[in-house]
Order: structure tokens, then C-alpha cells, then sequence
């Protein structure tokens, strides 16, 4: 018979002693050595630094030495500078709620000073000489030093071994450690960062522009494989650089998203961010970014958790709009108009074909003629049918007009078609040297973003049911429901409270009439409670749409004509997202002269 385990007598409330107070606090900032250099690098920082040195031994649990040349700590206020809430960026509630500079709670030196042996070595510019003050004893005497601060941390977690064993190897520590100041660097490239480890140079990122110090850390494949962000919409504004989904990795190690210049793990943008690549990549690939919101400090909440890694916006959904959009836009433009000018897509992003003005038709040597065009949308002639599928339906009409033409044959970036391969690629010839296109992907795309275009340029039609989809829904899903009537409506949703329990769908959109009612709606609501439920609606559409030109799209194994391959080479150069087909795969490959030379060891 097992014992039973009487309550433990009940304390008296009483205040804490200072000293676990101060280990209750470091408990929250200082989980690491990684965890120091971030706060430290924090502080560097706000005090105008120009270059920020770190120094380490054993992974940063021997020394952790921070180096800038900032403005200084005065004489004076040194001591104070290590007593807990403590800070100059901040003196008021109003401050706390427009936070501007990267610390602000007033607690990382007093922290880092209850868990290891900490020195303060700083002079500012004003003041005869440096004065370095020992954590320990109290003790301040002059020293020699330019003007900035050094803070020098040993021992960590000396005074707490059991905390110390969670520690991992020395390797692993430094390699959290340059992240650390890695995410520092891409957030500041007006800034210059060294880290040294063991007496030996680490990293260095010297002070620059911002896509120079993407291809310093990130490095220059990143660089080439990415487009440029620049999007803003009322108070927010998001800049950087989105990864194509050709450089895609397999874990979400290369996404970096900072908010007023501050490097966070947020859910909204994370999710927006995805989001804006759902047409693009699938399965688990990870697409890779750099982005930076702007946005004014009184629509964000930075003092959300004591490490300052989560932020909480006033408005979610106006945040997540704008980089959903701005990533969105940015991968857009097809990468083929652009590939004879790589500067222009940092600069401005090709404006969507659909959205241009029409231009009349000009006949070009290789025979763009209307006739050609619509052959691809047109049933099979005899003799040229579909092998695998003759009597596939053809994709609606579209309207047609010539891309770029104003340039010669020479000029057009997929080139000017040669051969068709196989039934399946068409070889085409340009400037840099030999395109290969995989016909069905490429106008697998061309008739999707076809009739995505056809779509939005109508409202949603909502289609009511027969007989109300009834479902129990949580409190939440009640309480985002009533607050969303509006936004539910405009997505072609009726969801109307049934009892106190229970939700009725009455109303679906009508494209989406023949899926899961209850389905749908949950999903809508989850959407709602976080981000923007318009996201839902469209993947679901989106996917009726993606089958329905999967189906319409030209086959393999059907022969085309060249003026149909130069036809479909031209729609692929203004046609949105045409790098990719709806599942994911590349639509073409570009061959250079130089690989190809390679290939015969040609100039060897």
C-alpha cells in the first residue's frame, strides 16, 4: 500500500532576498554564454558604436570580452550602470511604449554580474582617462583605454555549477556565439564586427552596404539567388531579400526577420513570409530570407520576454498583409525578363504583365501570330495529339500580346526556340546560350496565373446551403466569429452562432461548394484568430484552380511547331511566378556558353 504524501506546511509571504532576486533575474537573460554576447552586443550598439570587437575563450565560458568605441560610460554613473533596472534608454511609461534602442529593461549587467566576474572599462570622450570598475569588490581605479567601453565576463556561471553542466561543448557555445553577433551584423551594416576565439580571427564583417553585408555573412550564392523586397503599405515598410524557391534548403536555418532592427522569431511574419511562397514551393522545403519591417515604435510591443527575441504588434494583420505582400511581389516578376539586367531587380520589380497596359500586336520574325498562340489552347490537331491524353480539355481562351516588342529575336531573354526535345523540352537560344524548357510546367503556370487573374477580377461569390453545416466550436471560434462577420462575409463565408455551443455554416463560396463546409469555416476561424483568413479561402481556391490548369495545360509528347515554342517562350517572359510550375518544379534552365565549353573542355 503506497504512502500518502502529506501537503508540505504552508510558508509565510515575504520578500526575496536580494541575491536570488538577481538569480532569478539572470535565470531569464542569461541562459548562455551566446545569451551575454547578444546583450553586451545590444548595449554597443545604443551607445553608437562604429566597430564592435568580441573576444572569446572556451566557447565563451572562460571569457567573454566586448569591445566597442562608443560614447563611454561616465565615472560616475559606472557603479550605477550594475544595479538591476538601472538604464538610460528609458524613463517613463511613455518610453517604455515607443521603445527605440535595442535594451531598454535596465537588467543585463547587474544579470551577467550575479553569475561570473565582470569588469566595466569605459571612458567617454569628454573624460581625461578610462576607469575600470570590478563587479566584485566594488572597486574603481583609472585605466588606460580609448574612448568606448570593454566589458569583460569570466567564469560564467562560477557561483552556480549545477547551471553550468547544462552547458554544452566548447565548439557548440562558440558556434551559438558568432550567430549571435551574426544576426547582429545583418541587422547593422553600417557597423563593423570582429569575433576572435582562442587568440584566433573567427568572423569579420567590415562596415558597408547592405547587400554587401548579405554576401558577407549570408554569402554571395545567397545574394544571386535572391530578389529584392521594398514594399510599404501605411506605417509598415518591409525591405531586404526574399531566396528564390529554386534556393530552397531543407531546414528554416535562413530566415532572418528584424523589426526596427531588431532580430526576432515571430509567428506572424514567419507565417506571412510562407505564405507568400505557397504557389512556390511545396513539401517541406524552407525558402530563405532576409526581411526588415519598419514600422513605428507604438504599434509593436518589444517588452514581450525578458531576452527581447519576441515582439507583439497592435495590429497582426496589417503587419502580416505587408510581408505577405511584399515577398509576394517581389518573386512575382519571372526571372527570365529579367536576366540580361540583374541590377533591375533590385531596383524595381518588373510591373505584373496583367497589369499593363495592353500593347498592340507587332509581328516579329520568328511569327508570334495570334493563331500560333491560341494553337496551345486549342483542342489537338490531327496528327498532332496528345499522346497521353488526346482528349484533355483545352484551357480557357486568353487574351494575347506580344512580349517585349520592341527588341529583335537576339534580345528576348528565353531566346528564340530551336527544337523541341523528346515531345517534352524546347531548346531555345539566346544571349547567354542555351534555354531549356520543360513545355507542360512552363504553360502548366502560364494558364494557372491565367485564371487566378480571371478570378480575382471578380467578387466572391457566396453559394448558401441547402442545410446549415452545424458544428461544436470552442469559445474562441464563437468569439472570433462574431467579432469577424464582416471579413467572413467578404470571403463568401456565412458562420452564424446555431446555440451557445455550436456554429452553423449557412453560406460557402460558391467555387468551393462542393468541399467541407465545417472544414472550411474551423479553418477560416483558426486563421482569423492569428493572422488573415483570406489565406485559407485562397489555398483552396487555388488549388481548384491549379488541377483545372494542370489539365488544360499542353501536354507531353505533343509536337509543337517553333512559332508555337517562341509563342510559349514569350507568354513565360511576362507571366508571374513562371520560374516555377504549380507544384514546385523548375519551368526552365539556362545553359551558358561557358558550361557548355566546359562540357567539351573547350579553351583548355
Amino acid at each position: 500500500m503506497s504512502a500518502v504524501l502529506s501537503p508540505a506546511p504552508r510558508r509565510p509571504i515575504r520578500e526575496l532576498p536580494d541575491e536570488l532576486v538577481s538569480q532569478i533575474a539572470a535565470g531569464e537573460v542569461v541562459e548562455r554564454p551566446a545569451s551575454v554576447v547578444r546583450e553586451l552586443v545590444d548595449n554597443a550598439l545604443d551607445a553608437g558604436a562604429t566597430q564592435v570587437t568580441v573576444r572569446l575563450l572556451a566557447g565563451g565560458v572562460r571569457l567573454i570580452c566586448i569591445e566597442d568605441d562608443g560614447c563611454g560610460i561616465a565615472r560616475e554613473e559606472l557603479p550605477l550602470a550594475l544595479r538591476r533596472h538601472a538604464t538610460s534608454k528609458i524613463g517613463s511609461l511613455a518610453d517604455l511604449e515607443s521603445v527605440a534602442t535595442m535594451g531598454f529593461r535596465g537588467e543585463a549587467l547587474a544579470a551577467i554580474a550575479s553569475v561570473s566576474e565582470l569588469h566595466l572599462l569605459s571612458r567617454p570622450a569628454a573624460q581625461g582617462s578610462a576607469f575600470l570598475l570590478d563587479a566584485s569588490s566594488g572597486e574603481l581605479r583609472p585605466a588606460a583605454r580609448a574612448t568606448g567601453t570593454t566589458v569583460e565576463v569570466k567564469e560564467l556561471f562560477f557561483s552556480t555549477p549545477a547551471r553550468r553542466k547544462f552547458l554544452k561543448t566548447d565548439a557548440t557555445e562558440l558556434a551559438h556565439c558568432v550567430e549571435a553577433v551574426r544576426r547582429h551584423a545583418l541587422a547593422r551594416p553600417d557597423v563593423g564586427f570582429t569575433v576572435w576565439h582562442e587568440g584566433k580571427l573567427c568572423e569579420q564583417w567590415r562596415a558597408g552596404s547592405r547587400e554587401q553585408r548579405l554576401s558577407d555573412v549570408l554569402g554571395e550564392d545567397f545574394l544571386a539567388d535572391s530578389v529584392a523586397v521594398d514594399h510599404a503599405v501605411g506605417p509598415v515598410r518591409v525591405t531586404g531579400r526574399a531566396g528564390i524557391p529554386d534556393a530552397a534548403r531543407s531546414r528554416a536555418d535562413w530566415q532572418f526577420a528584424y523589426v526596427n532592427g531588431r532580430y526576432v522569431r515571430d509567428k506572424v511574419i514567419t507565417h506571412a513570409a510562407r505564405s507568400a511562397y505557397e504557389d512556390l514551393l511545396h513539401g517541406q522545403r524552407q525558402p530563405a530570407y532576409a526581411l526588415y519591417v519598419e514600422i513605428d515604435p507604438t504599434r509593436v510591443d518589444v517588452n514581450v520576454h525578458p531576452t527581447k527575441i519576441e515582439v507583439r504588434f497592435r495590429d497582426s494583420r496589417e503587419v502580416h498583409q505587408a510581408v505577405r505582400h511584399a515577398v509576394e511581389g517581389a518573386l512575382s516578376a519571372p526571372r527570365a525578363a529579367l536576366a540580361g539586367a540583374p541590377q533591375a531587380v533590385a531596383a524595381a520589380p518588373v510591373m505584373p504583365a496583367w497589369r499593363q497596359p495592353a500593347i498592340p500586336f507587332v509581328p516579329a520574325q520568328q511569327g508570334n501570330r495570334v493563331e500560333d498562340l491560341a494553337a496551345l489552347w486549342s483542342p489537338s490537331p490531327v496528327g498532332r495529339g496528345d499522346a497521353r491524353n488526346p482528349d484533355a480539355a483545352p484551357a480557357p481562351e486568353v487574351g494575347v500580346r506580344t512580349a517585349h516588342p520592341d527588341l529583335p529575336s537576339g534580345d528576348w531573354p528565353l531566346g528564340r526556340a530551336i527544337a523541341q526535345l523528346q515531345g517534352i523540352y524546347i531548346l531555345a537560344e539566346n544571349a547567354q546560350g542555351l534555354v531549356v524548357v520543360d513545355m507542360h510546367a512552363a504553360h502548366e503556370r502560364i494558364v494557372y496565373e491565367r485564371l487566378k487573374t480571371q478570378m480575382d477580377a471578380q467578387a466572391i461569390r457566396s453559394q448558401p446551403l441547402l442545410i446549415p453545416a452545424t458544428f461544436a466550436a470552442s469559445p474562441a471560434e464563437i468569439a472570433t466569429a462574431e467579432a469577424s462577420q464582416a471579413t467572413l462575409e467578404a470571403l463568401g463565408l456565412q458562420v452564424t452562432p446555431f446555440s451557445p455551443r455550436t456554429l452553423a455554416v449557412r453560406a460557402v463560396p460558391a467555387t468551393l461548394a462542393q468541399g467541407d463546409a465545417v472544414e472550411l469555416a474551423r479553418s477560416v476561424l483558426a486563421e482569423l484568430a492569428q493572422h488573415d483568413g483570406s489565406t485559407i479561402v485562397e489555398r483552396a481556391r487555388n488549388e481548384l484552380l491549379a488541377t483545372m490548369a494542370c489539365h488544360g495545360a499542353v501536354r507531353a509528347n505533343r509536337k509543337l511547331t517553333i512559332e508555337e515554342m517562341n509563342a510559349l517562350l514569350r507568354q513565360m517572359e511576362e507571366t508571374e511566378r513562371s520560374d516555377q510550375c504549380n507544384h514546385g518544379r523548375p519551368t526552365w534552365r539556362q545553359l551558358t556558353l561557358r558550361e557548355l565549353d566546359g562540357l567539351f573542355l573547350r579553351g583548355r
